[in-house]
């Protein structure tokens, strides 16, 4: 009996520890209309070998109505490509959990649009000054 409360106690711990690698850690980083907010996920974040771009996965969200910035499974939301540097970026995809989440091999060859909006400047803002502590993929 005790093998078995052991060997579940162990199974148990190595899921939890599992599941706790693949979290998404999101930092809010900008207020939207009507309630919403905008939020990046720092686990996802990377710098990206090829183009030096750091590529960040954001979501909205809406915490007055229950719903919480997520991954493409159960959120809705964007992964862009930032030049920090030239303040531009690439749209590499949306995502939403009615659509397969797909992430387009092409995206390194787009032409880079210039950083819009206030919640594009305040993404550069929040992410950009970390992104020499990014692991580069």
């Amino acid at each position: 009996m005790r093998r078995a409360l052991a060997l579940a106690a162990l199974i148990a711990a190595s899921a939890a520890v599992a599941g706790a690698a693949n979290a998404e850690h999101w930092t809010k980083f900008a207020d939207g209309e009507n309630g919403t907010e905008w939020s990046y996920d720092g686990d996802y974040s990377y710098k990206d070998q090829a183009t030096g771009r750091v590529v960040v996965m954001q979501a909205i969200s809406k915490p007055s109505a229950g719903f919480m910035p997520a991954g493409p499974d159960k959120g809705v939301g964007y992964i862009y490509a930032l030049d920090c540097t030239k303040k531009n970026l690439i749209l590499i995809t949306a995502y939403k959990p009615s659509q397969p989440f797909q992430m387009p091999t092409t995206w390194r060859s787009d032409t880079p649009k210039q950083v819009g909006g206030a919640e594009d400047q305040a993404l550069f803002a929040a992410v950009c000054p970390k992104a020499d502590k990014l692991p580069t993929k």
